[in-house]
């Protein structure tokens, strides 16, 4: 399916029923049944509150430090004021949710939302052909109704690089993209190309989306671009003069895998277009830094993968000294000045040893890269 063709079945999943079983195929993609999912939720969100919202979470502590399967965070009942339930004071009242939605407005979540269901419904256009119109429906709407919104005071305010005129102007200009590669209308491409003199004079920051438009565009665009990607290469070089590893570690207080999985999917996009001015070593080296090349110890990082796999780690199952299968921990923290460090007896340090689902996602590509750069 789609760029590298990952067909892999290996789980049964079926919406309707909410019922899902692992080691059980269903005969359909299981990559494409995560998108219809994802997808379900945004469309829900947007349809239901007018636009996209920054999460969904568990209003008890109780449900935060549950044990097991994530379906035991919920009741599955919807809220009904008539089911009474005795509070600590003698008092009853309605059986409280057990979601609570946080509903702020941000632009950055909006143009974002707009990415993810304008590329969502190309995957599931064959697959889910109505869900994949109502992705796209709804990625139009956030688009126009972002254009034509008229901010009001009590809408809530990001700072540091959300509220960034080039990191807006970056993902305006994504989402731009994206609709034109969904809906081929030309007011899209028209405000992606008044956007990208910006994107190109900070490059670094944007060559992730850069390498993404290169195929799409002409060749102009291509030469354009080749010094800036020379430029870039000649960086990648200085980055091996930092540690042994030949992968930046970051130094900030959240330890750096996901930056580094995603610098190589970077560097992958642009190889695929400058494949003589990208080595692709750069691109292997994050997946050798993850499997075990990196300071402190040498366990894989990737729960369940690797001759000696992370199996301590902080994630929906708050059991704890557990793991999860396919998760993916931060990674090596730099304590000052400069001790590494990654916990193998305290599951608990969000920085270095908790799952987070995106940068799970982002290593799948980078596996699915690395074996289409081997064959």
């Amino acid at each position: 399916m789609g760029e590298f063709w990952v067909n892999r079945d290996e789980t049964t999943i079926n919406q309707k029923t909410r019922y899902t079983e692992i080691h059980v195929p269903d005969g359909k993609p299981d990559v494409l049944q995560q998108i219809e999912h994802g997808v379900l939720q945004l469309v829900a969100q947007v349809n239901a509150i007018g636009y996209a919202i920054p999460g969904i979470n568990e209003s008890h502590l109780y449900q935060y430090r549950h044990l097991g399967d994530a379906v035991n965070k919920t009741d599955n009942l919807v809220y009904n004021p008539r089911l009474d339930s005795l509070q600590t004071d003698g008092r009853t009242s309605g059986t409280p949710d057990d979601r609570w939605a946080f509903t702020n407005r941000t632009p950055h979540m909006n143009y974002g939302t707009a990415i993810s269901l304008a590329a969502a419904s190309r995957a599931l256009k064959d697959y889910n052909p109505e869900l994949s119109k109502e992705a796209l429906r709804v990625a139009r709407f956030i688009w126009d109704d972002e254009h034509n919104h008229q901010a009001n005071p009590e809408e809530q305010t990001y700072s540091g690089r959300f509220s960034n005129p080039e990191f807006m102007k970056s993902i305006e200009c994504r989402a731009a993209f994206e609709l034109w590669r969904s809906t081929d209308y030309e007011d899209y491409k028209t405000r992606m190309n008044e956007l990208l003199p910006t994107l190109l004079e900070q490059f670094n920051r944007n060559a992730s989306v850069i390498a993404q438009m290169i195929p799409f565009m002409d060749n102009a665009f291509k030469k354009q671009v080749r010094p800036l990607v020379e430029a870039y290469a000649g960086e990648l070089a200085e980055v091996d003069k930092e540690n042994p590893y030949g992968v930046r570690i970051s130094t900030a207080g959240w330890a750096g895998n996901r930056n580094i999985v995603q610098a190589c999917i970077t560097n992958y996009l642009l190889h695929r277009s400058y494949p003589e001015l990208i080595n692709p070593e750069y691109i292997y080296r994050g997946l050798n830094y993850l499997y075990g090349c990196h300071p402190c110890h040498n366990l894989s990082f990737v729960s369940g993968v690797g001759a000696q796999p992370k199996k301590v780690a902080y994630g929906s199952n708050r059991a704890d000294f557990s793991f999860i299968p396919g998760g993916v921990v931060p990674g090596i923290r730099i304590l000052k000045p400069d001790f590494p460090e990654n916990r193998e007896d305290y599951p608990f340090l969000w920085s270095e040893n908790e799952y987070v689902i995106d940068l799970a996602a982002s290593y799948i590509y980078l596996v699915n890269a690395v074996n289409s750069l081997l064959k």
